[in-house]
């Protein structure tokens, strides 16, 4: 089946769970049904909440609706015929859509708001209306012929959500669904959905002791003792890999005034998103990205032709803020690190300075055992800067992509405000994918800001500038690890490498001598003398998956061989204690 038809079975199957909901819940109040990726969902206000044990119920009789053979039936109504219809029935969000998309004729509306309309109608003074069985919504379709030829779905939970996004508006309920051409593809997606709940990255998060979230500061992530072993390894990493790659370091203020914000477009173009404060009478933001700090860096010196590119990273700390309904753990929260950089460079530069980023990009995936997919993004409508501009910046993206010689896809419309973008879907170890590195070329910051550089005749010229980020938000990608690794991190990332058990009592002073040993030949090793039997022990070690589990009796105090157990195998390996010792560091050492 074909994207578009696959799409077009995932709205029907929405309009057939809404269908659904009607029969038992008369008078429940509709939302929205788009899709989304794998299957679709509806926001609904039903007068009594339901729970996660009712989609059962519901998921039923859809399909006993899908057994009767109900068909799609498309009808056209003149705009205000159908305010009156919906008025009715007594839909009350939709009247509010249809009154919008009137209002659209005749005022200007919010961008997002223009999105929804965009789903309703093709012209401002018709609509079209689909019918499915008794229930009868507002929706541009297409829609399949008929119910009996939707595959298989599942109705996989409930979440809260604000209609329209807008924190003062009711919050409705959201049934998510999934919905594939056969069951063996549904099957399969469910098998990985059970895979990635047990992978869950809060869950694993707390058992492993690596980090927490408080209701005194919702969104804002705590890092425990274990959880920063982890965090600095990725930041030492990542310092190693870029100095080597040719970046220096800067770090910029977390809070500059609103001059600034206005200068880089912020102000105007994404103050919804950003924290505001006043000093002094004056208005300040909490920054939600490290560029425009990194521009005043710049324009500090007079800078030659001779100096670019400059390359500067900034693992920089931002604020963004949030709806409440959308935090989720380490993937969406309220603050996180950004492991910027920002390169100045000359035109004849822009194809050499991309590749390069995607190479580096691709070499600490590849460390962490990560395959990607890359994805070119162009002018969005939302945008500043004139065409010229973005022709080239465009044009420079997709020369540098060519060359290096991996497909990509192309996203019409999804780039930046600022500049077109690539992005980095990264695919983890049970197929999961996730956004996470992108490079944006940019001439309009350098424009805004006056940012020059002198060339080789001494006149000043105007600098093209790269936004990448490879990790994206430090938080996201830590807990995209948690998962992808199922909280089994490889040896150099391990808070705990080694974890020495001594038999008794009496083997308890051996035992410490070694772990002294080993934690000042750069392992980290820890100790369970607890007054426990030994299988407690052992199996508390296996419960938090550290790599390494040495039991230490008379045996190993005498000088002889060891034997150790090693995450995720049963059978037991024997090694001199020196041999183990050389093997751990040349993991750590070579992060393998």
């Amino acid at each position: 089946m074909s994207k578009v038809n696959i799409e077009m079975m995932r709205h029907s199957c929405a309009h057939l769970v809404a269908a659904a909901v009607q029969e038992l819940y008369p008078d429940a109040k509709f939302g929205i049904g788009p899709t989304v990726e794998n299957g679709f969902y509806y926001d609904i206000d039903f007068s009594k909440p339901i729970g996660e044990a009712d989609l059962a119920k519901i998921e039923a009789r859809a399909k006993g609706l899908m057994k009767k053979g109900v068909k799609f039936e498309c009808e056209e109504m003149k705009l205000d015929e159908a305010v009156k219809f919906f008025k009715k029935i007594g839909q009350d969000y939709k009247v509010e859509l249809l009154k919008d998309l009137k209002k659209k004729g005749t005022t200007k509306v919010k961008e997002k708001e223009e999105e929804e309309m965009k789903d309703l109608a093709g012209s401002l003074d018709k609509v079209t209306i689909y019918r499915t069985g008794e229930f009868v919504d507002l929706c541009r379709g297409p829609h399949l012929e008929s119910v009996q030829e939707i595959g298989a779905f599942k109705l996989t939970k409930l979440a809260g959500a604000y209609w329209r996004g807008k924190s003062d508006n009711p919050q409705l309920q959201r049934i998510y669904g999934v919905c594939f051409e056969s069951q063996a593809e549904l099957d399969e997606y469910l098998k990985m959905l059970a895979e990635a709940e047990k992978r869950d990255h809060r869950k694993l998060g707390k058992e492993l002791e690596l980090f927490s979230f408080h209701d005194e500061g919702p969104g804002f992530a705590f890092f425990k003792p274990k959880g920063m072993i982890i965090w600095n390894e990725l930041l030492n990493y990542w310092h190693k890999t870029h100095v080597q790659a040719g970046y220096d370091e800067v770090k910029t203020p977390i809070m500059l005034n609103r001059k600034l914000w206005e200068t880089s477009g912020h102000w105007e173009n994404y103050r919804e998103n950003m924290y505001e404060t006043k000093i002094d009478e004056m208005e300040y933001a909490i920054k939600p990205m490290n560029c425009p700090g990194g521009m005043l860096v710049y324009k500090e010196e007079i800078h030659s032709y001779r100096e670019l590119p400059l390359r500067w990273g900034e693992i920089g700390l931002v604020h963004r803020h949030e709806l409440s309904g959308t935090l989720s753990g380490l993937f969406r929260v309220r603050c996180f690190h950004q492991d910027d950089a920002h390169i100045f460079m000359r035109t004849d530069q822009i194809k050499e300075e991309i590749i390069g980023v995607i190479r580096l990009a691709e070499e600490i995936y590849t460390k962490f055992g990560l395959t990607y997919r890359l994805e070119l993004s162009t002018r969005p409508k939302k945008s500043i800067g004139t065409d010229e501009a973005w022709e080239l910046a465009t044009a420079g993206l997709k020369g540098a992509l060519d060359e290096f010689g991996k497909e990509y896809k192309i996203n019409e419309g999804d780039g930046a405000f600022y500049g077109p973008k690539i992005d980095f879907h990264i695919q983890d170890a049970i197929g999961r994918t996730w956004q996470c590195g992108t490079i944006q070329l940019d001439m309009n910051l350098p424009e805004r800001f006056n940012l020059t550089y002198v060339d080789d005749s001494g006149q000043e010229k105007r600098p093209v500038m790269i936004h990448r980020v490879i990790y994206g938000s430090m938080e996201r990608f830590f807990g995209i690890l948690i998962e992808h690794y199922a909280g089994a991190f490889p040896v150099w990332l391990s808070p705990v490498q080694v974890m020495l058990i001594p038999v008794s009592e009496k083997h308890a002073v051996g035992a410490e001598k070694i772990n002294k040993n080993m934690l000042n030949a750069g392992i980290r090793v820890e100790m369970d003398a607890a007054n426990e039997t030994l299988g407690n022990r052992v199996r508390k070690a296996v419960a938090k998956k550290i790599p390494y589990i040495v039991v230490v009796g008379d045996k190993e105090l005498a000088g002889e061989d060891w034997m150790i157990r090693i995450r995720g195998q049963e059978k037991q390996e024997k090694i001199s204690q020196s041999d183990f010792t050389d093997r751990v560091l040349e993991e750590i050492k070579e992060r393998k």
